[in-house]
């Protein structure tokens, strides 16, 4: 059974940083792309960052470019995410996700995991 289980988030001020991770199991992530989007109340779903197995893409989305960095231990199927500068409107329910190549639309992706709250406070 595949699972990808969160972990991190929580509760910062504006400002601050916080990190989530995302740990795989259940397969082989071989030519999967892992990553994120998030989800708050009211809003549209958003892609937030994204990575290929072998590192060389990246995608970030431009509220964040510059502040969040992704980045994936494959020894480990874990993803990473480091949050800096965050803002209140970063608050959200963030979801790992990860697909396989040829990738295209994340939101067909087939596993995602059950999210981790992140909530900025001004």
């Amino acid at each position: 059974q595949v699972q990808l289980v969160e972990s991190g988030g929580g509760l910062v001020q504006a400002g601050g940083s916080l990190s989530l991770s995302c740990a795989a199991s259940g397969r082989t992530f071989n030519n999967y792309a892992m990553g994120w989007f998030r989800q708050a109340p009211g809003k549209e779903r958003e892609r937030v960052a994204a990575i290929t197995w072998s590192d060389v893409t990246t995608y970030y989305a431009d509220s964040v470019k510059g502040r969040f960095t992704i980045s994936r231990d494959n020894a480990k199927n874990t993803v990473y995410l480091r949050m800096n500068s965050l803002k209140p409107e970063d608050t959200a329910v963030y979801i790992c996700t990860a697909g396989p190549a040829p990738y295209g639309n994340y939101q067909l992706w087939p596993y995602r995991g059950q999210g981790a709250q992140v909530t900025v406070s001004s």
